[in-house]
């Protein structure tokens, strides 16, 4: 095959894959925020490009951006040095005003790369409007600890109408980290806030949180690429992390607990995380949700289809017993599945023999692009645990080719004789399958 048929079939997988997400995040409402740093990232103009993108394809964007570099930055030109206590900014009035230049300046950036036409971009014929506003009320955080925060402010309330019918309008929202009390004082706020509060109370479907953090990685260094939120609440608490990664965590974990379906932590190191996020199964990021992203439950009539699709290479590989739809339909209840994000990537069935107290395990299956990830191993343990709830004291599976996984996995090797009357008079000689048990 030529590089080039490769690079279509390549394409084409992709687009498979994408357009399930496409349709369903159409429509959708999607808080994005990131820091100020990501603004001199050499991917920002492409980021902004991909938001217009997320735009065109009728996602409901709130984009919501941090300052911090930009204010350090303006209070070096005027011979100042930033002031923090207990990690917060102090907002003196010179700082405050270097707040307001620095939400200007970032707000005309990405206005001006929304506006130029997106000269070669996948949106370089659709005029992309943005609106802005005074969306946040605030008030001052006050004295703590002795410390006046002077400017400093926090989330009072959130004008979600406004910012609704602005996305009505089909407009992107631009919020900066900023707010004013009924008394007509600005606050200079946390952009992490802002996007929490915004998420929550706009019950967004999704709130992608780019970050200049790796993402967050769990005690073997690998990256964890998803939590319910009990999950998460359980590494918050039982995990070391650095505080701006707890403190993302947290965000994270409240606004799930507010209504806000799917939280995802993401890199702003990666050209693309954004689409790779919203549109890829796996994603680069960490997703938080308030439901389980991957799980195991019992197939129902609904799922042969997705079975079908699993399992036929398999079958003509000559690895699994070839079963026809009308069968698959008939047996859909002996089956388990893994599913991720609705798609089913690994399914076995349970067969019992009530009589020999023995079950049957068959039709072991993990797509390609999860095996080695352990998930054969959760389908045995589950299997392992349904037979003992049936009152099962014996496993048994015939293979041709999997041998050895079940051997390292307790199965012994056994004869014929062994299995179940009535499953002895099925057994397939041409396959000459070996059979293997396991006591449970």
């Amino acid at each position: 095959m030529s590089s080039e048929s490769e690079y279509s079939q390549q394409f084409v997988e992709w687009f498979r894959q994408a357009s399930p997400y496409i349709h369903a995040h159409r429509g959708k409402t999607v808080v994005i925020s990131f820091v100020g740093e990501a603004v001199q990232s050499p991917y920002f103009r492409n980021l902004i490009h991909d938001i217009a993108l997320l735009n065109s394809l009728g996602i409901r964007i709130v984009l919501i951006h941090g300052v911090r570099t930009q204010i350090d930055e303006e209070l070096a030109i005027r011979g100042q040095k930033p002031n923090y206590a207990n990690g917060l900014r102090i907002t003196d009035e010179i700082t405050l005003s270097c707040v307001k230049a620095a939400c200007g300046e970032v707000s005309s950036i990405i206005e001006s790369y929304l506006s130029m036409g997106l000269t070669n971009s996948p949106t370089a014929d659709v005029r992309i409007r943005t609106a802005s506003g005074n969306f946040i009320t605030a008030r001052p955080v006050g004295v703590r600890d002795g410390v006046d925060y002077i400017y400093t402010g926090e989330v009072r309330r959130i004008d979600t109408e406004a910012i609704t019918r602005r996305l009505d309008e089909g407009c992107i929202v631009l919020v900066p980290p900023m707010g004013y009390s009924p008394t007509g004082e600005a606050f200079n706020l946390l952009t992490e806030e802002v996007a929490t509060e915004v998420a929550i109370g706009l019950r967004a479907h999704k709130w992608v949180c780019l970050t200049e953090a790796e993402g967050i990685f769990d005690h073997e260094g690998r990256l964890v690429q998803q939590f319910t939120l009990l999950e998460a609440q359980r590494f918050l608490t039982t995990s070391t992390l650095p505080d701006h990664i707890k403190r993302q965590l947290a965000n994270a974990i409240r606004a799930c607990q507010k209504g806000v379906h799917r939280v995802h932590l993401v890199t702003d190191d990666i050209d693309g995380a954004l689409l790779m996020e919203l549109f890829s199964r796996d994603g680069v990021g960490t997703l938080i949700s308030t439901d389980p992203f991957e799980h195991l439950r019992k197939a129902t009539i609904d799922d042969v289809a997705g079975l079908i699709e699993l399992i036929r290479p398999l079958e003509e590989a000559g690895i699994l017993v070839r079963r026809s739809r009308e069968k698959l339909e008939m047996e859909i209840n002996h089956f388990t599945l893994q599913e991720r994000d609705g798609m089913i990537i690994a399914c076995a069935a349970i067969y019992p023999f009530t009589e020999e107290n023995m079950a049957e395990l068959a039709c072991v299956a993990v797509h390609p692009a999860y095996q080695g990830s352990d998930r054969g191993d959760m389908l045995l343990a589950y299997a392992e645990r349904e037979a003992r709830r049936m009152g099962v004291r014996c496993l048994f599976v015939l293979t041709t080719h999997t041998a050895h996984w079940f051997q390292e996995r307790g199965f012994i090797a056994a004869n014929i004789d062994v299995l179940p009357v009535a499953r002895r008079g099925l057994y397939n000689y041409q396959r000459n399958s070996k059979v293997f048990i396991k006591q449970l």
